[in-house]
């Protein structure tokens, strides 16, 4: 039998395999160069997508409005409680374009469809003395919201977005305002907490107040009046109304959207004030005129909904669509927004709703019980 041969131990080690420098040389690692180097050198990356986001976000708002429909309760609240639900989501960045395309210019659009419910005509049909009452109710809750936010040592802007809102139509024009604000002076998670603290807010008004109309024995254009000008969703103040009489329910309605109306006003004097975000802080005040492109297409489409007798069918499937834009804005909303930062605001962060809801109910009763 022969000898083993004998090994040498000063030869030199052979040289590894330089992995690294080999694209597939694991699953893992080849699944990450792959990823890495999905595009050749000189052309461009791969787009994001709308889809994602947008097909998230009408999911949830299309089980928001099923919920809506089957258990009749308000759908712009169901859809920031499923869109804060699914907020996890939003973790993704594939969904992010989608998601801030439905909170923005969902909300735009559903704005200026909303110009088709109201007209000049109908404001004037209140009267001077009522018209002129409801422009103080409206200047009290605004004052209101900011006090309370100042008060309870909130951001100012959280304020002035719960007085605003609470003042004109609720969510609507709490999006609104909030395009001017910006996620920079207030965060989406205290906007997040606005809209759902108006929604609760506008949903138990429609249950309460017409009980209160009762309790102190206030006529039917006294109960409308009360109604129409301290509920804050066009929905919820319509059918207050019309849960008291329907005769209320007609002049809760013409004041209603006389408020709607004023959306417009309301935010260019909320622009004059703050200016819009991002603009120049040194920027002319006069300059600060300048409505955003929203709101000056809403006033074009109040005033040609003025001018032109726009059918009912029109009319209908205009709010519809308004409806279902505006829907989709709010679900966006909260689902862009961190739970984690909603849980630890506190109980503070909702004084500011409180306190407007309060002096704008207030304001308006002050008003029928001596003036009307």
């Amino acid at each position: 039998m022969s000898e083993p041969s004998s090994i040498d131990l000063d030869a030199a080690p052979k040289p590894r395999p330089a992995w690294d420098a080999i694209p597939y040389g694991g699953d893992l690692f080849g699944e990450m160069h792959l990823a890495e180097h999905s595009t050749s050198p000189g052309e461009p990356p791969v787009r994001e997508s709308l889809f994602p986001g947008l097909a998230i976000c009408g999911v949830a708002s299309a089980a928001a409005a099923w919920l809506s429909e089957h258990y009749q309760f308000p759908i712009i609240l169901l859809g920031l409680l499923v869109g804060l639900s699914l907020s996890f989501i939003a973790r993704d960045p594939r969904t992010h374009k989608g998601l801030d395309f439905a909170s923005r210019t969902c909300l735009r659009f559903g704005i200026v469809i909303l110009g088709f419910q109201v007209t000049f005509m109908q404001i004037g049909a209140l009267g001077i003395v009522p018209f002129l009452a409801l422009i103080m109710v409206m200047g009290l809750t605004l004052v209101a919201g900011v006090a309370s936010a100042r008060f309870f040592k909130q951001s100012s802007y959280a304020g002035l977005l719960a007085g605003g809102a609470t003042a004109i139509c609720g969510a609507s024009a709490a999006l609104a305002l909030y395009g001017v604000i910006g996620k920079d002076r207030l965060s989406q998670a205290q906007f997040a907490l606005t809209l759902v603290g108006i929604s609760l807010a506008s949903a138990l008004a429609m249950s309460v107040y017409p009980i209160l109309a009762s309790y102190f024995a206030l006529s039917d254009r006294q109960a409308g009046f009360l109604i129409g000008a301290s509920i804050h969703d066009v929905a919820q103040a319509i059918g207050g109304g019309y849960a008291f009489s329907d005769a209320a329910g007609s002049y809760a309605t013409i004041v209603k959207l006389a408020r709607v109306a004023l959306l417009a006003p309301v935010v260019a004097l909320v622009t004059l004030t703050i200016g819009t975000n991002g603009a120049d802080p040194n920027q002319a005040k006069w300059r600060r005129l300048a409505l955003p492109w929203f709101i000056t297409a809403f006033l074009a489409t109040v005033t040609l909904n003025s001018l032109v007798a726009i059918p009912p069918v029109v009319a209908e499937h205009a709010l519809s669509a308004s409806k279902g834009l505006l829907l989709l804005a709010v679900t966006a909303t909260a689902m862009r927004s961190r739970m984690d930062l909603l849980l630890d605001m506190g109980w503070r962060a909702t004084m500011p709703v409180l306190g407007a809801t309060l002096i704008s109910f207030l304001s308006a009763l002050t008003f029928v019980l001596i003036f009307m």
